[in-house]
This record gives C-alpha cells, structure tokens and sequence, in this order.
C-alpha cells in the first residue's frame, strides 16, 4: 500500500526525517511504498532519498519567509476574511471552540482555488480581522490586553503555523496525499495539517505516532519564548485546538508509553482508538557494558539545568561520600541554562566534594559513558521522554531515577525509583547499590532484559504491519474514486516469481480490488 509519512523537520529528534526512526520503520516494511512530507524550516537543504523503500521527499517551508505570491481577489477576501475570524474565535472566545475545525477546512478549501492563504494571512486585512476579534467582547485577555505589536507578531506566526493548509499535495496522483492508502502524521503539531485535508476531502484514514508529545513539548518553550505573555495564550490555544482536532479524527493514535497515552487522554484522545507502541532502537543489539570501574563510581546524565535537578544529585553525593570516601561521581550533559555548570561547580565546592565531582560535558556516544560507572543515576522533576533512561538500561548498569514521568514503567522492578527533591532517599539507594556488586549485576541484567523487550525494533514494525493492514480493511479504497492498485501486488512476496511477474499489472479504472483483498 501507498503511506504518506507526515512529519515536521524544524526539530532533531530521533523520529524526524528520512533517517531515525522512520528510516527504520520504512526499511522494516518493504511491502510498503513511502513517500515522506516534511515540513522544514526555510533555506535548509534538501533531504537525501538514500532510505531503501522511501520513493520520494516533498519538502515544505514552515517557518521563515513566507513564500511568494498574491493575495486573494476582493471578491475572495471577504470570504477568507470570514473563515479566518472564525478560526481566531475558535482560540479567543471559550464558547465558539467548535469553530476551529471547520474554519480550518474553510481556509483549506479557499486556497486550493487561488493559492492566496499565506499573502492573505500577512495582508493588513487579516490583521485587522485578529485585532478585531482579539478585542471583542469575550474574547479570554487573562494573559494581558494584546497591543499593537502582539497583533503583529501573533499573526505572522499564525500565518506559518496554517501553512499546510496551501501545501501542493492535496491532489490524488501519485505524489498527492489523496493517491495514498493512508497518512502517517510523526511529531503531531502542524504536521497533522496534511492529514486532516487528506481526510476531509479524500477520506484519506490516519495514524499519529508521538514519541514526545507535541503539545506538551509547546507548553514548555512557550514558558521562555521571546513573545509577551498575550501571543504565548494564543499560540497554545491554537497548539491545544489543533491536537484536540487531531485526536479526534485520528483512526489510531500510537503514543511511545503509558504516561504519554494519559496525556493524550486529558486532550480528548479516545481510549479505544489507542495502542501504545514503544519507539525501539537499534541500540538493543548494543554489547553491555564492560567491567566496573576499580573506584565506587557514579554515572548522572541529563542536561544542565534545573529540570534535571543535577542539584539534588550534588547533595545525595555528599552523603554518599560521607559513607565511602573513595567514591566518584561523573556527570555528564550539556549546559542547559548558560552559567548553570558554573552554579554547580560553586555547590560542590560548597558541599567540600568538588575534587571527586568531573563534569564531563556531552559525550560523542552513550555508550562509553555508562562504562564508566557501577550505577548510574537520573534526578530529573519531570522524566518525559524514555530514550536515554533505556539507553542506560541496555547498557547493564544498574539505574536509581526520581519516580517521576515515565520513569516507574520504564524501570518496575528492574531499578530502584525514589522520591524527587529527596537527597537523602537518593543517597540511600546509591549507597545500597555501590555496597552491593550481586545486586547491582542483577538489577543491570533484569534492566537490560526489559529494554531490550520493550525497545526491539522488529515488535515496532510488527506492530505498525498490523496498524496499516487494519485500518486499510475498515476504511473504503480510494473514496475519492481514483482507482490504483497498491506498490506491488501479492505476487510480488511469492518465492520463485520473476521480476516481469512482480510487476503490478495496470487496472482499468472500476477495476480495482478493495484495499483487503490486496493487502491479503
């Protein structure tokens, strides 16, 4: 079958792009034709085509310069016009949420006749009609009265926010999302534009995988963005109608864990319609790590900044050395707040541990930084993302993490979990670890064990193999009457057949099979 693989290319996380995980999901399903549609910030380079399996790249500027074109004819604008205050009252005025999906479809609709929806949204027309509605009677101003110069700015990220909405891919060729036997919408946001299109005007079903919720993930830049408190509610607004929208129509949502799929839920995500299908990574196949350094050491990984809490660290390290005065502790990550490293260095010196503390920096690879501890240790407030906790499970070193997040799935009982901000409960369990070699071995084993189940590429491309055979029997083939035979027939997985046999005959239109008999 045909999988148009959604996704936004402006971050670089590990599900991004032709490469990571969705390099690996397309190499895992070679039955399948792929064709990926990036939305990517403007003046980056394009994508490579080396994934085997991925037959093309179609890229879309998101953010940046708008592209170049005209604005919509008088006639035209008022009705751009309309749909456009629709869709700001949807994220203003509490009571008219239940605009936002149809104002969206609205504006979609308009530009596919003219093409004008980013001059539009940049004219003085729509920002009038913001300002407007911004300031009616109603409208939610708890996070301050908008000025002059938060209409602006509102409304140019407004403008590359609804960009999708005028991508060319809406067509039901081969290279268009109504050609494609599903939409596969990876990171969720504006990505999940496309699909919505697809699926008003083509009946095109879709999947939504989120490794890092996207929403969530808004929430927290939104905190330091470099926007007055005004546009900060109603980016968010927009992000949270969006997600909800896109939760809604969603045929399966496939978050990475159990503590992504209860905030799914929270947003409107139905239960039933949701399997949780772990990230995997190729890091399972990964030796263990080798022997324990001479020295009781401690490995804490995360960035440095106060989410992490690298300080509780600094301070449950106190006692642990007041208990084993060899002992040593390396931490390693990045400088997240600038000064923050130095912050740390000024608590350790403090703390009269300074000369046993190494702060590493960012390694090249994980791997050799497990090895050089016998336990390594996460202090985060908020464990979000499972990538780097089962990284050091697979490495066999026994893990202590804060019980937050998606820490207490991830570990059970293969590690210890104390209480955040508690360093004499996180001084307890290393001691207990560093004192204990027959325990930090059996922990280590029992975590890697439990990685390497959870985090097996092939279950995720089982899992996946099964998602797209269902969906593509419980929804009509082709609704919007363009009859295509799938990438390659049945015939073509038969040992024996010759490359001229493999070849999927062409159909008369009509012809066609439905989508079950196919995939079968």
């Amino acid at each position: 079958m045909r999988i148009a693989l959604l996704t936004e290319g402006t971050q670089a996380h590990a599900q991004r792009g032709d490469g990571g995980w969705c390099g690996r999901l397309v190499e895992g399903l070679p039955e399948h034709e792929f064709r990926l549609y990036r939305l990517v910030r403007a003046g980056r380079p394009a994508a490579p085509t080396g994934v085997p399996g991925l037959r093309g790249v179609h890229e879309l500027p998101m953010w940046g310069r708008r592209p170049g074109g005209r604005g919509p004819a008088l006639h035209r604008r008022r009705a751009y016009g309309r749909a456009y205050e629709e869709l700001v009252r949807s994220l203003v005025v509490p009571g008219d949420r239940a605009l936002f999906g149809p104002a969206l479809h609205r504006l979609a609709e308009l530009t596919r006749d003219d093409d004008a929806l980013p001059a539009y949204l940049s004219s003085g027309h729509a920002q009038r009609v913001l300002e407007k509605v911004w300031r009616s009677p109603g409208a939610d101003t708890a996070a301050g009265q908008p000025q002059v110069r938060d209409v602006l700015v509102a409304a140019d990220l407004l403008e590359q926010c609804l960009r999708p909405l005028s991508a060319p891919w809406y067509g039901t060729g081969t290279a268009g999302l109504g050609g494609a036997d599903l939409c596969h919408v990876v990171g969720g946001g504006p990505a999940a534009l496309p699909a919505l299109v697809a699926r008003q005007l083509h009946g095109v079903p879709f999947v939504v995988t989120e490794h890092g919720l996207h929403l969530r993930e808004q929430y927290r830049s939104y905190r330091t963005a470099p926007y007055r408190w005004p546009v900060r509610a109603l980016l968010l607004a927009f992000f949270r109608q969006l997600t909800e929208e896109t939760y809604r129509h969603a045929a399966v949502l496939t978050p990475g864990s159990t503590y992504d799929q209860q905030w799914q839920r929270r947003c409107g995500a139905d239960p039933a319609r949701t399997r949780i299908v772990h990230e995997g990574t190729p890091a399972v196949a990964r030796a263990a790590a080798g022997p324990e350094p001479e020295k009781p050491t401690l490995v804490w990984a995360g960035a440095l900044e106060p989410g992490r809490d690298p300080e509780l660290m600094l301070h449950a390290f106190a006692r642990v050395r007041a208990e084993l005065p060899d002992a040593e502790l390396r931490m390693y990550g990045e400088e997240g707040v600038p000064g923050y490293r130095g912050h740390c260095e000024a608590i350790a010196g403090k703390l009269g541990i300074a000369g046993a503390v190494r702060f590493e920096g960012r390694p090249d690879a994980t791997a050799p930084m497990w090895e050089t501890g016998s336990a390594v240790v996460f202090t985060a407030l908020a464990q979000r993302s499972p990538r780097l906790l089962a990284d050091a499970m697979l490495s066999g070193r026994a893990v202590v993490s804060t019980e937050v997040g998606v820490a207490p799935e991830m570990l059970g009982p293969s590690g210890l979990l104390v209480p955040p901000r508690s360093p004499q409960a996180l001084a307890a369990a290393c001691l207990a670890l560093l004192g204990d070699a027959e325990r930090r071995a059996r922990l280590g084993l029992a975590g890697r064990l439990r990685a390497q189940e959870r985090f097996a590429v092939e279950p995720v491309v089982g899992a996946f193999r099964e998602i797209y055979l269902e969906l593509v029997s419980r929804f009509p083939a082709f609704p919007a009457g363009a009859a295509q035979p799938f990438a390659r027939p049945a015939e073509y997985w038969v040992a024996g057949e010759t490359p001229a046999a493999a070849t999927a005959p062409a159909r008369p239109t009509g012809a066609r099979p439905t989508a079950l008999a196919e995939a079968v």
